[in-house]
């Protein structure tokens, strides 16, 4: 079994708010709100590594110098639909930042993920990617965004999710060794349907309100 390169970011924050989108009873409008909420305290996490430019600028009292990130050098790509519950959760600490979407169905023949839609900025070898969703389960769809990415000339790429099943994150692990994907938890199982249990339910029903 390959190493799990799946990283739990833990924070008492954190474990609060996704133990209220794992209740039944929270309502859509509280739902969308901690999935912001929830991205926003991971993305801190996140891009601890992304490296800031040195500059030159002068405070109140005196010139100084200090590195700061290049935002327009940062792109959130979510996967669609339940992705986009968590882009602005990344805006709000990186409001530069670019977005490209990924879309996928499943081919009901072979229940490989076939893509319908993609849009990434030009030249992506000179960005860093971040791809979001708030479920990682089997790691088909995952696998094939990642790989979607990586054709387009991606080379500076991580993933995040809200909550992970062991299966996709052994397959993502496998497949992409060099991809770091960080989670809020990660969960026992997947059930017979493909459900992360304990899990969410359906991320996209629940965010969108078409339970």
């Amino acid at each position: 079994m390959a190493e799990l390169t799946i990283e739990v970011v833990e924070h008492p924050l954190i474990e609060h708010k996704l133990s209220l989108v794992r209740d039944r009873n929270t309502g859509l409008r509280r739902m969308r709100e901690l999935v912001e909420e929830i991205t926003l305290l991971m993305t801190f996490h996140a891009t601890r590594a992304l490296e800031g430019e040195e500059v030159t600028f002068a405070t109140p009292l005196r010139e100084t110098r200090a590195r700061r990130i290049r935002e327009d050098r940062f792109v959130v790509v979510p996967i669609l639909r339940a992705g986009l519950g968590m882009v602005e959760g990344v805006l709000r600490l990186m409001p530069g930042a670019r977005v490209g979407h990924l879309g996928f169905y499943r081919n009901e023949e072979t229940l490989q993920p076939v893509r319908y839609y993609g849009k990434v900025p030009p030249d992506p070898a000179r960005f860093s990617f971040l791809l979001v969703d708030p479920m990682l389960g089997t790691g088909g769809t995952a696998c094939a965004s990642i790989a979607d990415l990586k054709s387009r000339g991606v080379k500076n790429l991580a993933m995040m999710c809200l909550i992970a099943a062991p299966e996709g994150a052994s397959r993502v692990a496998i497949e992409h060794p060099d991809v770091p994907v960080y989670t809020a938890a990660l969960d026992r199982r997947l059930n017979e349907r493909g459900y992360i249990v304990p899990g969410l339910g359906d991320a996209g029903d629940r965010l969108f309100g078409t339970l």
